[in-house]
C-alpha cells in the first residue's frame, strides 16, 4: 500500500490516500449518486406489469477530483497537479499507440502477402514531462507565507526575560565596579 495524492478539479492537492502499490496514472473520482426513492405503492396493490416501467438513461456522473499515482516532489508550498499538460501526455501515448498498430498492421499485412519485410516495428512511448506537479501558488503569496510574523506571547516573554537579565547582570558588574573604586580611594585615603 501507498498513500496517494487526490487533486480538485483545479489540480491542487487535497490529501493522501491510500492505494495499492501498482497504482499509477491519473484516475477520475466520481460523485457518489444520490440514492432514488422507491415509490409508495399500497400494500395491496401489485406491480401488474413492470414492462410498462420506463428506464431513465443513466446520467452521466460528475468528477470531482482525481488520484494521481505520480510522486508529488518535496519542497512545494501547495502543490498543482497540470492536467491540461497530463492531458497532453496522454493524447500523445494514444497517437503514439495507434502509429504503432498501424505499423504492425502493415508489417502483417507484408508478412501475409510474402513480400520483402524489414524489422518488426516497436512501440516507443513518448517520454513523461518532468514538470507534473507545479507550484500553485504565486510568488507573492509564498512571500507573504514566508516572512517572519508576530511574536507569540510566550516568544515575546522569553526576549524580555533575556533583556531584563542582561541589564540586572550590567547593573551588578557596575554596582561591583564602583564598590572597588570606593575600596581604593578608601585605602588612599586612610593610608
Amino acid at each position: 500500500m501507498k498513500a496517494v495524492p487526490r487533486i480538485g478539479l483545479d489540480g491542487l492537492y487535497i490529501e493522501d490516500v491510500i492505494q495499492d502499490d501498482s497504482f499509477t496514472g491519473v484516475v477520475p473520482i466520481y460523485a457518489q449518486p444520490e440514492p432514488e426513492e422507491a415509490p409508495d405503492l399500497p400494500e395491496d396493490r401489485e406491480i401488474e406489469d413492470e414492462a410498462d416501467v420506463s428506464e431513465e438513461p443513466e446520467q452521466p456522473r460528475e468528477i470531482i477530483g482525481y488520484l494521481v499515482g505520480i510522486t508529488l516532489p518535496n519542497g512545494l508550498y501547495h502543490p498543482r497537479f497540470d492536467l491540461v499538460t497530463w492531458n497532453a501526455y496522454q493524447g500523445a501515448v494514444l497517437e503514439a499507440q495507434s502509429d504503432y498498430a498501424d505499423e504492425l498492421h502493415d508489417w502483417r499485412e507484408q508478412w501475409a502477402e510474402g513480400e520483402e519485410q524489414g524489422p518488426e516495428p516497436v512501440y516507443t512511448p513518448p517520454a513523461q514531462p518532468d514538470n507534473l506537479w507545479i507550484e500553485g501558488l504565486t510568488p507573492e503569496e509564498i512571500a507573504e507565507l514566508t516572512k517572519p510574523g508576530e511574536l507569540s506571547e510566550i516568544e515575546m516573554l522569553k526576549k524580555e526575560n533575556m533583556l531584563l537579565k542582561a541589564q540586572n547582570n550590567a547593573i551588578t558588574e557596575r554596582a561591583d565596579f564602583i564598590e572597588d573604586i570606593i575600596a581604593e580611594m578608601a585605602m588612599q585615603i586612610y593610608k
